[in-house]
């Protein structure tokens, strides 16, 4: 899993996760490129695939620039 910088801080799959969710998930994939921009500053968008429960998974983005976030729910 390689780590990639959020809003200036160097992050893992899992910390991502737990910026997007606001807690820690029990598993995450690695981190990839999402393919739009921010719909706020217009950044780069990261997506990561979590677990947050043991029977949902969900595939959530975060900005690189800005506290925006979202997933597929």
């Amino acid at each position: 899993m390689a780590n990639r910088v959020v809003e200036g801080r160097m992050v893992t799959a899992e910390r991502l996760a737990e910026l997007i969710e606001g807690e820690r998930p029990m598993e995450a994939d690695s981190i990839d490129d999402a393919d739009f921009d921010c719909p706020e500053c217009g950044g780069n968008v990261l997506s990561v695939g979590y677990m947050p429960s043991v029977t949902e998974f969900v595939t959530g983005y975060k900005c690189q620039d800005c506290e925006w976030a979202d997933d597929d729910r």
